[in-house]
């Protein structure tokens, strides 16, 4: 999953430099200059917009407003502010600094340099960005929706439609079966969660009308078990976000995987999960609210899923299930 959230924001890390440098007169931030910016320290975030450094450089948070803070599945509330790093001569746009705040006070920094800057400097940034990661869990993904925001989701889209895998060279078996990795969690009657493989016969599931969002326990007739074989496998990141007020965002994900031909209900219809593309919603259950809300596809790769058994559920009623919190087709 890292992987996905790590090349999410690289991607969104290029197209937001590119807007922010659009002018004529800019040059890259210098290597020299990205090892300075951890000094440039901000106090105060919410009264500090305009910040001078060294009679050389001005952190302006003008051009981005007021902070987001973003609260993630465990209920711990981040905050992300963003600053124009501008080199005062020239008024030349260098990158963009990034405060980030947790819970507990702790505040980390970065800057993500402009796309001008030498591939060096970018690879440093990747590297501090990671770091950041490993202290600060989903960092990454909370940096990336923010960023999206600033910049627009479609053209994040485009970007990861240019930027995915070539599945074509993956080894993975694409056959007509319609099924999950066994480690899939079906939501059962009575609340609790089971892994898909250990699913049986007389068992009872969780069934939900895609227009209504009614609920209802049905019992499993079969568990069909495919084979074990290299099975291509879809795994997609879903994205949900609520804005409870200004700037005050609720963010919770979900990732499944299925074969890339499992039906899916989205808002634009039936699809097949390996069809699915960034910015199509899904129905997933939403922890806080304890209903089913549209949940986006923020990113989706498809390869070979290693040697494994796959599985579906036969139910007597009903015609979808909840894997993962998401709402799928049974078939």
């Amino acid at each position: 999953m890292k992987n996905i959230l790590l090349s999410a924001c690289v991607l969104l890390a290029g197209i937001f430099a590119v807007r922010a440098q659009d002018s004529a007169a800019s040059r890259g931030l210098t290597m020299a200059e990205y090892q300075k910016t951890p000094t440039f320290f901000v106090k105060d975030l919410d009264k500090d917009t305009y910040v001078k450094f060294e009679n050389a450089y001005i952190l302006d948070k003008g051009g981005f407003g007021k902070p987001y803070f973003i609260t993630g599945d465990d209920g711990k509330k981040k905050r992300i502010d963003l600053y124009k790093l501008i080199l005062k001569d020239g008024r030349i746009e260098l990158g963009t600094m990034i405060f980030y705040s947790n819970e507990k006070g702790q505040r980390w920094e970065a800057c993500m340099p402009g796309y001008k800057a030498d591939a060096k400097v970018w690879e440093k940034y990747f590297e501090d960005i990671h770091a950041i990661e490993k202290d600060e869990p989903n960092f990454v993904l909370k940096l990336s929706y923010v960023l999206s925001k600033e910049l627009g989701y479609q053209l994040y889209r485009n970007a990861t439609g240019a930027g995915g895998k070539d599945v074509s060279r993956e080894s993975g078996t694409y056959g007509n079966d319609i099924c999950f990795p066994g480690d899939m969690e079906v939501a059962m009657a009575g609340g609790v969660r089971k892994p898909l493989s250990e699913v049986k016969p007389g068992d009872a599931v969780v069934t939900v009308d895609p227009v209504t969002h009614q609920e209802k326990a049905v019992v499993v007739k079969a568990l069909a078990v495919h084979a074990a074989k290299n099975y291509a496998i879809t795994k997609l990141l879903l994205v949900g976000a609520r804005e409870t007020w200004e700037r005050q965002i609720l963010l919770s994900t979900r990732v499944l995987e299925a074969t890339p031909n499992h039906p899916m209900t989205t808002a634009k219809g039936e699809k097949k999960a390996g069809e699915l593309a960034a910015g199509d919603k899904v129905l997933c259950m939403d922890a806080r609210s304890g209903q089913y809300e549209e949940f986006e596809v923020w990113d989706k790769k498809e390869g070979a899923g290693g040697m494994q058994k796959v599985y579906n559920i036969v139910a007597a009623e009903g015609n979808t299930l909840i894997l993962n919190g998401v709402m799928v087709k049974q078939k």
